[in-house]
C-alpha cells in the first residue's frame, strides 16, 4: 500500500487497453484472487480484441490455382480446400471484384459455412446481406444453413426475418421447409433457463407449428418431439400428452424413445407417477428402453411420494438396464428412508451400493456424511 500511495496518476493519464492490466489494478486494491465471472469476462475482451491475421502467401496461391476465366464450379472448388476461413473470404471477395464474374448460390453457401464454422459471425453477415441483395439467387439449403448459423450466434431475430425472407418469397425453391421449422424449433427450445422462459418461446413455437401445418408441411418425428419437449418445459404436460396421442393417429408418425423420455419427465415434475409409470411400462412394451433422466425423475417422484420400495425396484432396473443414477437420486432415496425412521435399512442399502462399486469412495463417503449431517450418527 505504501508503494500504491506514492504512484501518482494523472486524470488525464493513458491507462493500457489489455485486459491483463484490468487484472493487475484488481489484484493490486483486493487481497482475494479475481473471480471466475471477472476472468472470464476479461477473457472474452482478450479474445475479441485478437483479429485473425490473413495470410497474403496462401491467399496469393489460392487466387493463382484459378484460370483466367473461372467458373463458379471452379471457384468452388478453391473455396472448399481452404482450410482458413479469413483466407476464404478474401478469395470470396476478391472474386466479386472480377470483369464479368457473379456469384452463385454455391460460392455463397460454401463461404458462409466456412465463415460460420470458424464463427466469424460478422464476415458472414456482410456475405449474407449480399446474398439478400440479389433475389434470383435463391436456394433453400443456403437459406436453411444461414439460419443455422444465426441461431449458433444467438442472433434469433436475424434468423426469423431470414425466414420470413423465404416465406415471402415468390419462387418455390426457397419456401421453408421442414428442415427450416426443425432448426427455428431447436433453437427457440435452447434458449429458455426456467419455465417462465420456456412459456414465453413455447407460444411462439406452437404459432410456427401451426403455421407449418396450414402450409401442408407434414410434421416429422423431430418436430413433434419438439412440441412435446416444449409443452413439458413450460409445465404444459397436458398439452404435450395431446400431441403424444395425436402423433399416430392425426400425423401418421409413431412415438419414439424421446417421446416417451420426455413426457415421462413431465409426469414425474408434477408429482403424477401413476401417469409416468404407466408410460414407462408402455414404452417397455414397445421395446424402448427408458433414458437415466427418466429413470432418475421416476426414482425421485416415487421417493418423494413417499413409495420408497418402488423407487428402489425401479433403481435397481435402471442399474441392470446400464442406466446410470446421479447423486441426487441416491442422495433423496437415502433421505426418504430415513425419514420414515429406517435407518438402518438406508445404511444396509449404502454398504450394497458400495460393495457394487455403483458409487465410487468419494460419493460413498459424500452420501455417509449427509446422512450423518440430517439423520445423526
Amino acid at each position: 500500500m505504501n508503494v500504491l500511495a506514492q504512484i501518482q496518476i494523472a486524470p488525464s493519464s493513458n491507462l493500457p487497453s489489455n485486459p491483463k492490466f484490468g487484472v493487475f489494478l484488481c489484484s493490486c486494491y483486493s487481497t482475494k484472487a479475481p473471480s471466475r465471472s471477472f476472468r472470464r469476462r476479461q477473457s472474452k475482451r482478450l479474445k475479441a480484441s485478437r483479429k485473425p491475421v490473413l495470410d497474403e502467401a496462401k491467399s496469393q496461391e489460392a487466387i493463382s490455382q484459378l484460370p483466367p476465366r473461372f467458373t463458379n464450379e471452379e471457384l468452388c472448388n478453391v473455396l472448399t480446400l481452404q482450410e482458413d476461413p479469413l483466407v476464404c473470404f478474401e478469395i470470396f471477395n476478391w472474386a466479386s471484384q472480377q470483369h464479368r464474374f457473379r456469384h452463385d448460390a454455391s460460392t455463397f453457401h460454401i463461404t458462409i459455412k466456412k465463415l460460420g464454422v470458424a464463427k466469424m459471425y460478422k464476415e458472414m453477415d456482410d456475405v449474407v446481406n449480399q446474398v439478400l441483395a440479389v433475389p434470383h439467387i435463391c436456394n433453400e439449403a443456403l437459406y436453411n444453413t444461414i439460419i443455422y448459423f444465426f441461431t449458433e450466434a444467438r442472433k434469433l431475430t436475424r434468423a426469423v426475418n431470414i425466414f420470413k425472407h423465404m416465406r415471402n418469397g415468390r419462387n418455390l425453391d426457397c419456401r421453408p421447409s421442414i428442415r427450416t421449422y426443425n432448426i427455428l424449433f431447436t433453437a427457440m427450445l435452447s434458449r429458455g433457463k426456467n419455465s417462465y422462459i420456456n412459456y414465453l418461446y413455447m407460444e411462439t413455437i406452437r404459432c410456427l407449428f401451426k403455421q407449418m401445418v396450414d402450409d401442408g408441411i407434414e410434421p416429422d418425428i423431430y418436430s413433434l418431439n419438439s412440441m412435446i419437449k416444449g409443452y413439458v418445459l413450460s409445465l404444459h404436460v397436458n398439452d404435450a400428452l395431446r400431441i403424444f396421442h395425436q402423433m399416430g393417429v392425426v400425423y401418421n408418425c409413431l412415438p419414439n424413445s424421446f417421446s416417451y423420455d420426455y413426457l415421462i419427465y413431465g409426469f414425474c415434475a408434477q408429482g403424477r407417477t401413476n401417469n409416468a409409470r404407466e408410460l414407462c411400462d408402455e414404452m417397455k412394451i414397445k421395446g424402448f428402453v427408458p433414458s437415466s433422466k427418466s429413470y432418475n425423475s421416476l426414482v425421485n417422484a416415487l421417493a418423494l411420494g413417499g413409495k420408497v420400495e418402488e423407487a428402489v425396484n425401479y433403481l435397481w432396473e435402471m442399474i441392470r438396464k446400464h442406466r446410470s443414477p446421479d447423486f441426487i437420486t441416491y442422495r433423496t432415496l437415502l433421505d426418504e428412508i430415513c425419514r420414515q425412521g429406517r435407518i438402518g435399512e438406508a445404511m444396509d442399502l449404502l454398504k450394497d451400493w458400495g460393495e457394487k462399486n455403483l458409487v465410487d469412495g468419494p460419493t460413498y463417503r459424500k452420501l455417509q456424511y449427509v446422512l450423518e449431517d440430517d439423520f445423526g450418527n
